[in-house]
């Protein structure tokens, strides 16, 4: 599974933060980003590891602003 997110649809409402924090953060700019983003850029898509799938589609069903895409 990979995970990505446009960040022109985010709303800055950092539930996926509170949701899975080890996969996105919300940064100075008040945007969702991946924690990986460093390594692979900003619209780069992210592996994610198993044991974070579940909190990763919820982060996704959550999100407020549809921003989180998931790539099975």
């Amino acid at each position: 599974m990979r995970v990505r997110i446009d960040q022109q649809q985010c709303t800055s409402s950092g539930l996926c933060e509170v949701i899975a924090a080890d996969v996105f953060v919300i940064r100075d700019d008040g945007l969702a980003h991946l924690t990986s983003e460093d390594d692979h850029g900003p619209d780069a898509a992210y592996q994610v590891l198993p044991d974070h799938e579940d909190v990763v589609r919820e982060a996704a069903d959550q999100c407020p602003g549809e921003c989180i895409f998931i790539e099975d």
